[in-house]
């Protein structure tokens, strides 16, 4: 990756903190995941390799791991990967469609945000403390909406970024 690239990843993944930081100090409000929408903006312009989408995904699960105020912030450090991994994938795909950084996007933050229900819903049966199948079912159900409707939240911002990102990346 040149260092090009590289502070096109630092600027995205340093915007997407600022903003998720932000969007932290108003609880209860669902908001998309800025982090995921910026890293997403910053795979989708620099077009990296599997191996650094991944890199990317690490950094950004570190990023989020320290300002969220999740059930489990520690599995960001899976989620963020998976879902980096997932957009470098899906945007060699669908890179010729018009709304290819959208459904990219969607896809991989659905990807971050399920594979981080799973780990905290894994934490929460493997805790001292037993809980009944049912909490965990409506655990899921509960955050289900949340996930959906952060991806099309993230797929939102990052489709109208894209086009004058791409023009300054360009140039």
């Amino acid at each position: 990756m040149k260092s090009r690239d590289i502070a096109i990843v630092g600027i995205c993944l340093a915007i997407g903190a600022i903003l998720r930081f932000v969007a932290n100090m108003f609880p209860g409000a669902i908001v998309g995941n800025p982090v995921i929408a910026l890293y997403c903006l910053a795979i989708i312009l620099i077009r990296p390799t599997l191996k650094e989408a991944v890199g990317i995904g690490l950094v950004a699960g570190v990023v989020s791991m320290l300002i969220s105020h999740s059930i489990f912030p520690p599995a960001n450090l899976i989620s963020e990967p998976l879902g980096a991994l997932t957009c470098a994938a899906v945007y060699g795909l669908v890179a010729r469609l018009p709304l290819g950084p959208a459904a990219t996007t969607f896809i991989a933050t659905c990807v971050s945000g399920f594979s981080f229900v799973l780990i905290a819903m894994a934490v929460m049966l493997a805790s001292i403390v037993a809980v009944p199948t049912g909490t965990v079912t409506g655990f899921f159900l509960a955050v289900l909406p949340i996930v959906l409707i952060t991806a099309a939240f993230n797929a939102v911002v990052t489709q109208v970024l894209f086009f004058p990102a791409q023009r300054m990346y360009v140039r």
